[in-house]
């Protein structure tokens, strides 16, 4: 047996950086073991496994992997599966792929392809929801901050979800944001207190951009490149707050810090002070294609 598998780095910023993600193909041939074997492999934020669907309203079962667990959506890896699916089959028109997921249908739509460069964008599959809130004491110590960083004035700090939950945490300054440095003790007990351990802090510049960086150390990933399901939930949080209804857009950069410069385009739409539709969006470019051995898809270690 063996897999053929494709790396796509996704949120691309002008034609570099992005969030490397590892799609392999014939996953129905898999167990859940192995899926999550290979994507400790892999050892990329996510990898994906592309299925098929028994739903007559998706194309494909698409399942996610951190390195240590599965997460029911997340952003890059939907469109980097699209757009790994459209260079398996030379897809070059535009059109839509809608994915089975465990949190519900995601639409992925794509543009012309114009050799490796696609700008792919999906809808967010539920709505905002807002969870807990933290303390600025509490979040400022996991961060290694001052509680003078962290903005309250724009939210309290608090978990808002898309499709996968994330700690928001909004700063003040661009420097605040350089210095974050996760304290994983302080980390371990906001978890234990029911909180999610993953946290996106952001800067919101004078023109509106956004600087963003997302860490999930608990999960695997010290810090990702960029977010997509973080950023769509930060861009519904910020819409939810806004003064009026009507159509917003976000320009979100991440991974600078790294060395993976990333960016992310946001819209949102809210209507009769609920947002009612989110949508991630950018550009993906190929890296690699290869096969994975059967030798390699053993869990056995």
């Amino acid at each position: 047996m063996s897999c053929p598998f494709t790396i796509v780095d996704v949120f691309v910023d002008a034609g570099v950086g992005g969030n490397p993600l590892a799609v392999v193909f014939g996953g129905e041939r898999l167990s859940t073991q192995a899926m999550q074997h290979i994507a400790r492999e892999f050892n990329f934020s996510e990898t994906t496994f592309v299925l098929p669907t028994t739903r007559q309203d998706a194309d494909f079962q698409v399942r996610i992997f951190t390195p240590t667990k599965e997460v029911p959506f997340a952003g890059h890896p939907n469109l980097g599966t699209a757009f790994a699916l459209l260079h398996r089959d030379n897809i070059t028109v535009p059109g839509e792929l809608c994915f089975d997921e465990m949190a519900g249908l995601v639409p992925v739509t794509f543009d012309a392809a114009n050799g490796d460069d696609v700008e792919l964008e999906l809808r967010a599959p539920e709505s905002l929801n807002i969870g807990l809130a933290v303390s600025v004491e509490d979040i400022a110590g996991v961060l290694s901050l001052s509680p003078d960083d962290i903005d309250v004035q724009t939210h309290p700090p608090c978990e808002a979800s898309v499709g996968l939950p994330f700690l928001m945490c909004a700063l003040t300054s661009e420097a605040a944001l350089d210095r974050v440095n996760i304290d994983l003790e302080g980390l371990r007990v906001l978890e234990h207190a029911g909180v999610t351990a993953d946290i996106h802090c952001y800067y919101r510049r004078a023109d509106d951009s956004i600087e963003a960086r997302m860490f999930a150390p608990l999960d695997g990933v010290p810090e990702d490149p960029a977010t997509g399901s973080a950023n769509g939930a930060l861009a519904a949080l910020l819409t939810q707050r806004a003064s009026r209804d009507g159509a917003f857009e976000f320009d979100i950069r991440q991974g600078f810090v790294m060395g993976r410069p990333s960016r992310l385009r946001v819209r949102t739409e809210r209507a009769n002070g609920q947002v009612s539709a989110v949508f991630v969006g950018g550009r993906c470019r190929a890296f690699a294609n290869g096969t994975l051995s059967a030798g390699s898809l053993s869990t056995g270690r």
